[in-house]
């Protein structure tokens, strides 16, 4: 296994295949062997992959899990494209070059110590790995809100953890979350059964606006997902007066920094600067994305 320094943090490794899944939806999960990695890995950050010998360009993924002591990764994607179609078709045992971890993850504010985690898509590994990493600690409480158009691609159960203000279609939660004791409920427009029938917004408002002014003082929102979803986000934070932190998707060519292919224009406090989503972000403050 190779393992060079980048940038301080960012590891180069021959990562080891340990389990490719395939689910409904044409959805796949990745685990890969990364111990360097999975040290420094952080919710919000993501790996640049590899994908495939015939590909030149690496791929981003979020990152969804990471276990620091047994030394692997997992992601969840959508083969979308030629280069993630291929790694798609890779198998256990096979080893990807890859890049991990980058960007800047969430950064919680531990004065609001109730964390509202909304996941639309491909957005939802890093609400995953959010419920994972703070599960174990006390100071902090986690909700996660999905939305999905296809299947979710984990078991779900009916829920034993209740959530003030939820719909009467949103019944059932991903069951990963409800042994960690981490309450969950998903939304869809396709009718998917034991999903909210809407945008996970709309979950999102209405558990809000059931808690007291005392209560949502302490509210935080952290969110991952598709434009229009982070766009609707933003305003409903906004609204109600709750910092917001969005991870951004971007096509990407180096990953790293050198190319600038991934800058976008933020409204910073010291004015309009272009920032480089995959070092830069990919999390950035909603205020500056989406000023309003």
């Amino acid at each position: 296994m190779s393992y060079k320094p980048k940038r301080g943090t960012i590891a180069l490794e021959d990562a080891e295949i340990v389990d490719h899944q395939a689910f409904a939806g044409q959805q796949f999960i990745l685990r890969v062997r990364a111990p360097s990695a999975a040290r420094r890995a952080t919710p919000g950050t993501f790996a640049h992959i590899s994908v495939d010998p015939a590909v030149p360009l690496r791929r981003p993924l979020s990152i969804m899990r990471a276990n620091a002591s047994e030394g692997w990764l997992e992601f969840l994607y959508k083969p979308k494209g030629h280069g993630l179609d291929k790694l798609s078709a890779r198998r256990s045992g096979e080893v990807l070059s890859l890049l991990a971890p980058i960007g800047r993850g969430f950064a919680p504010d531990p004065s609001r110590p109730q964390l509202l985690a909304l996941g639309g898509g491909v957005g939802i590994p890093p609400m995953i790995f959010l419920a994972d990493q703070f599960r174990a600690r006390s100071e902090f409480k986690t909700l996660v809100l999905m939305g999905s158009e296809v299947p979710f691609p984990f078991e779900l159960v009916a829920s034993r953890l209740e959530v003030a203000g939820g719909s009467a279609d949103a019944t059932h939660a991903v069951a990963l979350l409800e042994r960690w004791g981490v309450p969950s409920r998903l939304a869809s427009n396709a009718g998917l059964p034991g999903c909210h029938r809407g945008y996970v917004t709309e979950l999102a408002r209405a558990w809000l606006q059931s808690l007291s002014a005392k209560a949502r003082a302490g509210v935080q929102v952290l969110a991952c997902g598709p434009t229009p979803m982070l766009e609707a986000v933003a305003k409903l934070a906004r609204e109600l007066d709750l910092p917001c932190q969005l991870a951004l998707e971007e096509f990407m060519a180096c990953g790293i920094g050198g190319c600038a292919g991934c800058n976008v224009l933020l409204q910073t406090a010291d004015g309009p600067a272009m920032k480089r989503v995959c070092v830069d972000g990919p999390v950035f403050d909603a205020r500056e994305v989406y000023p309003g």
